[in-house]
């Protein structure tokens, strides 16, 4: 699994809180990004929730 934030991320950090081993919050650019090229296994289900409950629907997955 591959995850991207695209632009449209608001910044409102709920995918930090759902899965901060994933996800981090760069505070210049003022929006997530995701900390892996490729998500470990074992943070497939979270990431997919943080996904659904996107607001802004910015993150991105593509499934191997």
């Amino acid at each position: 699994m591959k995850v991207t934030i695209t632009k449209n991320c608001m910044g409102d950090r709920r995918c930090n809180d759902l899965c901060p081993e994933v996800f981090e919050y760069d505070e210049d650019q003022l929006k997530s990004m995701v900390k892996f090229d490729k998500i470990p296994e074992k943070h497939h289900e979270i990431v997919r929730q943080a996904a659904e409950e996107c607001g802004a629907d910015a993150i991105m997955i593509e499934e191997d």
